[in-house]
């Protein structure tokens, strides 16, 4: 049987991240834009609504808002806007961009006012926003040579491209901020450090930037790493290594709706000298012929990291094994999976991905005592939010919690991002149209001595996973 996989896509995000503020009416004078409205807009919208950025228009002054006041009402209040897709659980997140109940009356009640002005003295500062990289400058910038042409119509394209870096000494990631020049077809980019050269020879033998045939490339190494065949490529000799694999190493991606976002202190992925940058691209067709040149920063570490890190994926590799296979009209179909922790672990993220038809996705932690913690809740997934979920803090895990992933999806005509009309059956598959799902929790080790433990544990979760389908096929 040809497996064909994706790495977990380091988890993926969204754009508006800044401190909320503003939002309490001024007393005796009704509510007016520059003393009510325009701080929650400042500090919550304008991060993507300026020029240069992702959002389809800018909402930086009063006739800015007023123009879309309606729209603003309407999108804040059914919570589309800001776009923050996780549900109160139990650990908080960094970045979070939810808007507070009052925060979301004001501007009703600004709407409905008929949105006056109030004093254009008294409105606020704008928030001082880094232009072009939302990181700042990154230390190290490339970029794709020549243009990749995504065609107006047809399949989805996988295609890698190798960007050298020139690297004279080994390196740790702290940071990659990813910049699309073409947003309307790029679905998702990976990133892989390539240290062998490989992958520069296969983007030369080529005619087209880049090469093709992107899942064989990384499905092979995943193959390998997990033991599912072919040479074992054990990752735990390298502290940044995730174990979707050791291209080199995985260094993370973005998805659609993806912010840049800084690993914790401690923490960073390795970059061996020599290596280059593999971007492993999904395109997306849109209707009209795309050129797309990517941009990336990369933002080194000062230091070699304190600790090691890796990522629990459930079900493996996007629910490649489970079978997943939903009828037209299926309204609640479930994909589950479960892992036991072998050691006590500290999360510091979580995330999750899957395609237009899913609904639900839930990851649960039942400490030993039995009690239920919601680690990662949405209620109303959506796949142009694919955000990457930092917490406030480590969450400590002691080692016999239960992880549980539960993931819906509604194949029905009801769901308004089905994309058929009518609804027409959809199994697993890397298609935008196709399905799959899962969720993970990126953690490091309590006592590092004990990663190796939990990097066998993974292991064996994805052979076992991996057993259950090669049995079924039979």
């Amino acid at each position: 049987m040809k497996v064909r996989f994706l790495v977990s896509l380091s988890l993926l995000v969204a754009a508006l991240g800044v401190a909320f503020s503003g939002g309490k009416p001024a007393e005796g004078s009704g509510v007016n834009f520059s003393e009510n409205v325009a701080p929650i807009i400042f500090n919550n919208c304008t991060s993507c609504h300026r020029p240069g950025e992702a959002a389809p228009f800018t909402l930086m002054n009063y006739a800015d808002a007023k123009k879309r006041g309606k729209l603003l009402a309407t999108v804040v209040e059914s919570r589309q806007m800001p776009p923050w897709k996780a549900d109160k659980g139990d650990y908080e997140f960094k970045h979070e961009r939810r808007l507070t109940a009052a925060q979301i009356e004001t501007i009703k009640q600004w709407v409905a006012a008929g949105m006056p002005e109030g004093n254009p003295a008294k409105l606020p500062p704008m928030p001082k926003f880094q232009d072009g990289w939302q990181l700042g400058k990154p230390d190290l910038i490339v970029k794709m040579s020549e243009a990749f042409t995504i065609p107006a119509d047809g399949p989805d394209i996988y295609q890698n491209f190798a960007l050298p870096l020139n690297l004279t000494e080994d390196k740790w990631v702290r940071a990659i901020e990813f910049r699309p020049g073409a947003r309307t077809v790029v679905h998702h980019s990976l990133f892989f450090s390539d240290p062998t050269g490989d992958a520069r020879k296969l983007d030369a033998a080529d005619p087209q930037p880049g090469f093709s045939g992107g899942m064989a490339f990384t499905g092979q190494r995943f193959a390998a790493r997990f033991g599912l065949g072919g040479q074992n490529n054990d990752a735990a000799s390298n502290p940044g290594a995730s174990p979707g694999g050791n291209l080199g190493g995985s260094l993370g991606g973005w998805a659609v709706g993806a912010q840049a976002r800084v690993m914790p202190d401690g923490l960073a992925y390795f970059l061996p000298k020599g290596s280059d940058l593999v971007l492993a691209s999904h395109f997306h067709p849109s209707g009209k012929v795309e050129k797309e040149i990517s941009t990336v920063g990369i933002y080194f570490a000062d230091k070699a990291p304190t600790k090691s890190f890796t990522g629990i994926q459930l079900p493996p590799l996007f629910g490649v094994f489970e079978g997943l296979d939903i009828p037209a009209g299926a309204k609640e179909y479930t994909l589950e999976d479960s892992f036991v922790l072998p050691i006590d672990v500290k999360a510091f993220g979580a995330g999750a991905h899957a395609h237009y038809i899913a609904k639900t996705m839930h990851l649960m932690a039942t400490l030993p005592n039995g009690e239920k913690k919601k680690v990662l809740w949405i209620n109303d997934w959506d796949f142009a939010w694919q955000d990457q979920y930092q917490f406030k803090d480590f969450v400590a895990l002691p080692k016999g919690t239960r992880l549980d992933v539960k993931i819906t999806y509604d194949n029905t005509a009801d769901n308004p991002r089905n994309p058929s009309s009518p609804p027409r059956r959809v199994k697993w598959g890397e298609g935008s149209l196709d399905e799959m799902g899962s969720m993970s929790l990126l953690v490091t080790a309590a006592n590092e001595a004990e990663m190796p433990v939990l990097q066998t544990a993974i292991r064996n979760h994805v052979r076992s996973a991996f057993g259950k389908r090669r049995a079924a096929r039979r």
